[in-house]
């Protein structure tokens, strides 16, 4: 009993233990089930990733193709629309390929961010267009003027837009307008209705994309900038433009700013420019005798005015500017070197009131729209107000543009009289205003001061867009030859603007060579006109497309002395021969012309004035010139009364011109201009408020340039 017993439990035993492999058999089964399964998942999805990575690269592929072939048609375009012929593309990449390429890189970089989004064709549209519309820009600037576009004039819209009826027709303007329209309806459509991508954006593989098409951009910018492919600097920006391509040149405007730091600078390098004796003497900010007395100094800038005959294909029945040939046999005179053809104003006087070169700053900057807007820098107006002069400035066009309103104060000017302060203006056909103006006012600015003036004096009359067809019927100077009719009747009009240009100038020299006070005028063309046909090959001998002629005139007997001079050393050019001496940059140019290192010293100089350490006035890093409160106009703006006839006000006063309006808490009101002494008011206001009235002077901009403290009694 007892060994059946046992042998039954055996029996249990091992069928227990059968049971127990059995059952873990049959888990070693089911987990290799499972890892068999987990396996072919993983298979499954591996292939399906290789699968979906393989079309991510495809399609970003297919999306790099894409950029590629956009950006080399948007920079093809660009360069035609910036050459102003149809080919003109097709042969800047004909005669740069390299330069066509880097251009082209540019572009693609751009439009390769499009693939950070889902509205992928949006975006790149978007991009394309943006680069597109900025090429059209470009193109229609240089129909109408010879300097490109750069990021600075995007600063310049407001001052741009007051000005676009001297350059378009009022057609031309609608069909700006309607452009812009359709361009902005295509965009909001396009947003709408283009399609987007489903699935997310595969970053993985996306962002190491644009890090190497970023680092293809950088390392094709060094290569293409150490072998010379591009130019750093731009001594004529529209030369510029044609031989490095648009979309380089236009971004350069956007990041070269400034003048950069000295690679040695330290107070010592600085101040070792000049000799101890001009140190303790001349250099920097030193109060001076003002005892003695000195001859008022008129700087006349002459807008775009040279002698027409320059250009060796144009022909006229008489000479142009014969008063100003006269002056020059008679008085100092000279090639005189501006920093702009075209276009540039601003830059011409800022070279001959300060002494320094605009070359120095960033291609296509303008030092008014910058630095100079909350900086204020050493100048001649300032250096002369050392010595007892008063300093004025005089410009028969908007008190705003270029931002003279507020940059003039930081160089030294104490009045600023603009077309806005000017009664009796007439206008040209192309409505600019004529320089007939300037005589009254640069008197009236000299009788209002007992003293010495300095006065800068900006004209206006010979600005272009010159027109393409005859305009003026009974011409005073006709044109015999030019390469073409438009050409013959754009000559034809500058022609006449000059010669009463020239008419102003005899009339100005005739009045102040009566005056009882010593006086010397400067006068000069701030740049060439904007003529497509003018280039150092069509010019006659001798001549570059940036050179006018400038002559110092005098009624006091000055000795004459001719010579060829830059504009940022005629100033200090002019007070050598007055016996005046003060000044950082008036004693640098008189007595360092000659030094070897005469360009990188003044260089070095812009940079401690307006962006260094100020050593050279040992001002630990602050400028001793603060900037003036400048006054607009030079004649007091008065209110003498009110009087109220029929319902409407008519406020009386002194000195009011068609730029008068009245006042009331800010708000500008419908005001007429009924003479210099009277202006109605064309709305209703409470009687109550009436006393509150005062008067602005508002430019065409709608902008605010002064407002009288004086309020109506």
């Amino acid at each position: 009993m007892s060994e059946n017993k046992e042998q039954k439990n055996k029996i249990e035993q091992e069928a227990e233990k059968l049971k127990q492999e059995t059952e873990k058999l049959k888990q070693e089964k089911d987990r290799l089930k499972r890892e068999a399964v987990q396996l072919r998942a993983k298979a499954i999805a591996k292939v399906k990733k290789k699968k979906k990575w393989k079309h991510t690269g495809k399609r970003l592929r297919q999306w790099g193709t894409t950029c590629a072939v956009g950006a080399f048609l948007i920079t093809l375009l660009i360069e035609t629309l910036a050459r102003q012929t149809v080919t003109g593309g097709f042969v800047f990449l004909a005669e740069h390929p390299l330069v066509f390429a880097y251009n082209a890189l540019i572009v693609f970089t751009c439009l390769s961010f499009c693939m950070l989004f889902r509205h992928r064709i949006f975006v790149f549209v978007l991009i394309g267009s943006v680069w597109t519309t900025l090429g059209i820009i470009n193109g229609l600037i240089l129909s109408n003027r010879m300097t490109p576009f750069t990021t600075n004039d995007i600063k310049e819209v407001k001052d741009g837009m007051s000005i676009a009826t001297n350059y378009f027709s009022t057609a031309q303007m609608v069909e700006i307008g309607l452009g812009i329209i359709a361009i902005v309806g295509f965009v909001v459509l396009l947003f709408l209705k283009a399609p987007v991508r489903k699935n997310r954006t595969n970053f993985r593989m996306v962002i190491p994309g644009l890090l190497i098409v970023c680092m293809m951009m950088a390392g094709g910018t060094s290569i293409a900038v150490r072998a010379n492919i591009v130019d750093t600097y731009f001594p004529n920006l529209a030369y510029g433009y044609r031989d490095n391509g648009f979309c380089y040149c236009f971004v350069a405007t956007w990041l070269d700013k400034g003048v950069s730091r000295p690679d040695n600078y330290t107070a010592d390098t600085i101040r070792g420019i000049f000799t101890k004796k001009e140190l303790n003497t001349t250099v920097g900010y030193s109060k001076m005798d003002t005892a003695e007395k000195h001859p008022n100094i008129i700087f006349l800038q002459l807008e775009s005015f040279v002698d027409p005959q320059i250009a060796e294909d144009v022909k006229l029945d008489r000479d142009a500017i014969p008063y100003y040939h006269e002056l020059m046999k008679k008085y100092s005179t000279g090639k005189i070197q501006v920093p702009s053809m075209g276009a540039g104003t601003a830059n011409t006087e800022f070279e001959s009131m300060t002494g320094m070169s605009v070359k120095f700053f960033g291609p296509g900057e303008y030092p008014y729209k910058t630095v100079l807007l909350d900086k204020s820098c050493e100048s001649i107006p300032f250096d002369l107000r050392n010595i007892g002069y008063a300093t004025h400035c005089i410009h028969n066009h908007r008190g705003a543009f270029y931002n003279r309103n507020k940059v003039l104060g930081n160089l030294g000017f104490e009045t600023f009289t603009s077309l806005e302060y000017m009664r009796s203006v007439t206008k040209t056909p192309k409505n600019w205003a004529k320089d007939y103006v300037l005589t009254d006012e640069i008197m009236d600015t000299l009788k209002e001061t007992p003293g010495s003036d300095y006065i800068y004096t900006i004209s206006v009359q010979g600005h272009g867009k010159y027109p393409t067809e005859e305009l003026i019927k009974d011409p005073k100077v006709k044109v015999l030859e030019a390469d073409t009719d438009e050409l013959k009747w754009q000559w034809e009009y500058y022609a006449n603007q000059v010669y009463e240009m020239d008419e102003f100038v005899k009339e100005l020299t005739d009045t102040l060579s009566k005056f009882k006070e010593d006086t010397v005028v400067v006068m000069y063309g701030d740049h060439l006109p904007a003529m497509s046909d003018l280039t150092d090959d069509n010019l006659v001998e001798g001549r570059n497309i940036y050179q006018t002629d400038y002559i110092i005139w005098d009624n006091f007997g000055m000795k004459k002395k001719d010579m060829d001079i830059y504009a940022y050393q005629i100033g200090a050019e002019l007070l050598d021969r007055l016996d005046i001496h003060n000044g950082t940059m008036v004693t640098y140019h008189q007595n360092h012309r000659k030094s070897k290192t005469y360009l990188a010293d003044l260089e070095a100089l812009q940079y401690d004035i307006l962006y260094g350490d100020r050593y050279i006035y040992n001002a630990g890093g602050k400028m001793p010139y603060a900037g003036l409160d400048l006054k607009m106009g030079v004649k007091d703006i008065k209110i003498s009364g009110v009087v109220e006839i029929a319902g409407k006000y008519y406020i009386k006063g002194e000195n009011f011109t068609e730029y008068s309006k009245i006042n009331l808490d800010g708000e500008i009101l419908d005001t007429v201009f009924l003479g210099p002494t009277i202006l109605g008011l064309n709305e209703e206001v409470d009687p109550a408020d009436v006393g509150k009235m005062k008067i602005s002077q508002v430019e065409k901009g709608n902008e605010i340039l002064s407002t009288t403290e004086q309020t109506v009694e």
